[in-house]
């Protein structure tokens, strides 16, 4: 490499920040930091594997851009940041539901953060009609945090892990965070709970095409009994019960959930 290459190089690299800045840059909401005790992102995301380079793929960042908030910037300079978010298109009736308010939240999340967090790629997961992440082949690493039981009621986990790995390229990583049930919770448990089988999860994957490369403990939670009235919903940050037993439900924290890495095989 020339001299002028390389204090190019050395410029470049300069300008990028480490995942650790990306977690305490300071410039998160205070009311995201909170949960870090829980979601572990710096653990989690070292654990996928990520690095600045890639090009990543986050499904349904919600309409707070939790773990937006981290990947983004840290793909700024060098990467390339994809959110899979909602359609903000109005139904047939012209209502707009859920799923629509939080992806136009979204939007404006990126255009207010747009200095720090560059310029995010925006792909629509509106399963089963829209469902193409990203070109064929070109992600390094699908990401999703507590989305799979929203698509297993829906009856489009299949559609949407099918969607991962056609995004992804060979060798590609598909990483994995979910309220984990426990073993031996039916299918309709599944989706009344909000909690997930590893085993049930674990076989989709596997029906998509993708390799269980490792797990990890990173994200479990023994205290969580996962046997309360309104499902996973009842724990923080949810608190779908309100002040009712509030003080217990902050004592157990947020749920017990499985890490899982995948791979697309080579």
């Amino acid at each position: 490499m020339s001299v002028l290459g390389a204090v190019m190089a050395l410029s470049f690299n300069a300008s990028a920040i480490t995942l650790d800045q990306a977690v305490h840059s300071g410039a998160r909401p205070e009311a995201q930091v909170a949960r870090d005790q829980y979601r572990h992102p710096a653990e989690t995301l070292a654990f996928m594997g990520i690095k600045p380079t890639m090009t990543v793929v986050e499904l349904w960042p919600g309409a707070s851009g939790w773990y937006s908030a981290i990947l983004a910037p840290y793909l700024k300079d060098q990467g390339h940041f994809i959110a899979a978010s909602f359609s903000t298109q109005p139904g047939p009736n012209g209502e707009e539901g859920y799923y629509v308010r939080a992806g136009k939240a979204y939007q404006a999340l990126l255009a207010q953060n747009e200095a720090r967090w560059g310029k995010v790629s925006l792909a629509v997961l509106a399963p089963p009609e829209e469902v193409q992440l990203a070109a064929p082949g070109s992600a390094d690493m699908v990401l999703t945090f507590r989305n799979l039981h929203n698509w297993h009621k829906s009856g489009q986990l299949d559609t949407v892990f099918s969607a991962a790995y056609s995004a992804l390229k060979p060798g590609g990583t598909f990483g994995v965070v979910e309220h984990r049930a426990k073993a031996g919770t039916s299918e309709a448990e599944m989706a009344s709970s909000g909690y997930m089988a590893t085993d049930y999860v674990i076989e989709h994957a596997k029906k998509a095409g993708f390799v269980l490369d490792a797990s990890s403990e990173i994200n479990a939670n023994p205290k969580d009994t996962k046997d309360y009235p309104a499902g996973v919903w009842t724990l923080p940050p949810t608190l779908t019960l309100k002040d009712k037993d509030r003080a217990k439900y902050l004592a157990i924290g947020e749920s017990d959930r499985m890490t899982l890495r995948f791979k697309k095989p080579q």
